[in-house]
C-alpha cells in the first residue's frame, strides 16, 4: 500500500486529499480540502497550506491533476494565473515521486476505475458503461473539459483531449444571438465560452437583450445561483438555453470519438442533474440526422462522486507506479 497526497488543479480553487494506493487502482481518498487559487502564489504554497491544515507530514509521492494541456518546460494553466514547472516538482512539492495529468484526463480515470454505483443514468440506454471499446467524458466547471477512456484487453488508456475548444456552431436564432453577443468580446468562439460556468453570462445577457429587458451586469456565480434557485425568469431560461448547448456539444463528441457511452462530469456536472434530466438535453444529444438511431443506441451517464478529478489524479498516480 503507498499513502500519496492527490491533488487537483482546476481555474479557480486547487483540492487537496490523501490517497491510499495498490495493484494500480485507488484503494481509498480521504476528505478533500478545496482552496481557493486566488488566495495562494502558487501550487507549492497552497500544499504547504494543506499540510498546516492536516497537522501531520505529507506523504512523498503526488498525483497531480491540472487544468491545462501537459507539456513542455512551463505550464500555464488556461484559466488560472499559476505557472508550473514540471523539473521542479520534486524540489518545490518535496515529493520523490508523482504523476501529473490533465484534470480532465484525471477524471477519465475516476470513471475507469469507479463502480457503477457512482453514476446516474441521464439518456440512452439504462444500462452500465461498457468493459470494452471507448467513453467520452466531458463537462462544465471553469472551463469545458473533454477526454477519452478507452478500455482494452488488460487494462485502459486514457486520451487527454482539448475538445472545449473546438468553434461554437448555434443551432438557431438565439444561439446566434448568443454568438453574436460574444463575438463582441472574441474573434473565435469555442464552445467552452458558453457550455462553462462562465458562459451563462453571455447566455442571460443575450436573452434578456431579445426580451428587450434591461438587466444589471450579474457575474457567473450570481446568475448561477438565480437560476439553480429558480428566482429569475431570464437566468432559468439561461439555464435551459445552457443545457440544450451541452446537449449538442456532447453529441458532436460522441459522434466525432465513436465511444460505446458518454460521461458528463465537470464543476457544475451534479449541481445540473437535476435539471439536465428535466431539460432538452436529451433531444439534443441525439439531433444528428441520419445517425439519430445510432446516437439513442448511446448510454448517457453523469459521475455523482463528489471528488473525480482527486480520486483520478490519484488513479493516474496508482496505475504509473504501482502495477
Amino acid at each position: 500500500m503507498t499513502e500519496i497526497v492527490s491533488i487537483d488543479i482546476g481555474g479557480t480553487h486547487a483540492r487537496f486529499a490523501i490517497a491510499e494506493v495498490e495493484n494500480g487502482r485507488v484503494v481509498s481518498l480521504g476528505d478533500a480540502v478545496k482552496l481557493k487559487t486566488a488566495e495562494h502564489a502558487s501550487l507549492q504554497m497552497a500544499k504547504q497550506a494543506f499540510g498546516r491544515m492536516v497537522g501531520r507530514p505529507l506523504p512523498r509521492a503526488a498525483g497531480i491533476a491540472i487544468a491545462s494541456p501537459i507539456g513542455g518546460e512551463v505550464i500555464k494553466l488556461t484559466n488560472n494565473p499559476w505557472v508550473f514547472r514540471p523539473a521542479l516538482i520534486n524540489e518545490r512539492l518535496e515529493v520523490d515521486s508523482w504523476s501529473l495529468i490533465n484534470d480532465f484526463g484525471a477524471v477519465g480515470h475516476a470513471v475507469a476505475q469507479l463502480s457503477d454505483d457512482h453514476f446516474i443514468h441521464v439518456c440512452g440506454p439504462d444500462s452500465t458503461l461498457p468493459e470494452r471499446g471507448s467513453i467520452t467524458v466531458c463537462g462544465p466547471g471553469t472551463g469545458l473539459g473533454v477526454a477519452q477512456v478507452f478500455h482494452h484487453d488488460g487494462g485502459y488508456s486514457i486520451i487527454e483531449t482539448e475538445g472545449g475548444h473546438m468553434d461554437f456552431s448555434p443551432l438557431d436564432a438565439i444561439e446566434d444571438a448568443i454568438l453574436q453577443n460574444l463575438r463582441k468580446s472574441f474573434t473565435r468562439v469555442s464552445v467552452e465560452r458558453i457550455c462553462a460556468g462562465p458562459g451563462i453570462v453571455a447566455i442571460y445577457e443575450a436573452l434578456a437583450k431579445i426580451e428587450g429587458l434591461s438587466v444589471p451586469r450579474r457575474d457567473d456565480r450570481e446568475i448561477w445561483d438565480l437560476a439553480l434557485n429558480g428566482n429569475d425568469s431570464i437566468a432559468n431560461a439561461a439555464l435551459d438555453r445552457f443545457c440544450l448547448a451541452l446537449g449538442t456539444v456532447a453529441g458532436n463528441l460522441a459522434l466525432a470519438h465513436g465511444p460505446k457511452g458518454v460521461v458528463l462530469a465537470g464543476g457544475l456536472g451534479f449541481r445540473l442533474k437535476d435539471r439536465l434530466l428535466q431539460s432538452g438535453f436529451e433531444d439534443r444529444f441525439v439531433a444528428k440526422g441520419r445517425f439519430q438511431s445510432l446516437m439513442k443506441s448511446i448510454p448517457v451517464k453523469l459521475i455523482t462522486h463528489p471528488e473525480p478529478g482527486l480520486f483520478g489524479a490519484a488513479a493516474a498516480y496508482a496505475q504509473e507506479h504501482t502495477q
